[in-house]
Order: structure tokens, then sequence, then C-alpha cells
């Protein structure tokens, strides 16, 4: 999942060596945290949230033949 997440994270920003992300996993949960610069910050969470919501909803559906639930924090 952390794979997932840098790749989209880095084709969105304007500095993809600032981007940063870590996966902690918890039982039948994981936790992968998103970190850019502060700059690209609204390109990472779009108008309303949408881009957010697009990288968890793809994100949800890679974790699903797992059998996991994954949670994606935008710090």
């Amino acid at each position: 999942m952390k794979e997932l997440v840098e790749v989209i994270a880095k084709s969105l920003v304007e500095h993809p060596e600032e981007v940063e992300v870590t996966e902690k996993e918890t039982g039948k949960s994981i936790v992968v945290e998103l970190k850019v610069a502060p700059s690209d910050m609204g390109k990472v969470i779009g108008k309303q949230g949408r881009i957010a919501k697009a990288i968890r909803s793809v994100v949800k559906a890679a974790a699903s033949k797992d059998d996991k639930k994954v949670i994606v924090d935008i710090l």
C-alpha cells in the first residue's frame, strides 16, 4: 500500500522529492501516513477533498483483496 500511495502522490505534486510515506500495521488494519511539502498540500487534498477521497478509494480497493482495512492520513 505504501508504494501505491507514494506513486500517486509523487505524480500529483510539484516537489516529489519531499513526499514521505510511512506505513504502520495494527492487527487487521494498516495506517498509511502521507507527508508532502506545505505548498503541495492543496494539490493532494483537492477541491473539497475530492483528490484525497479518490486516493483513499483506490487504496481501499487495492487492500480489499488482502482482506485488510487501510486508513490514509494526510499530514
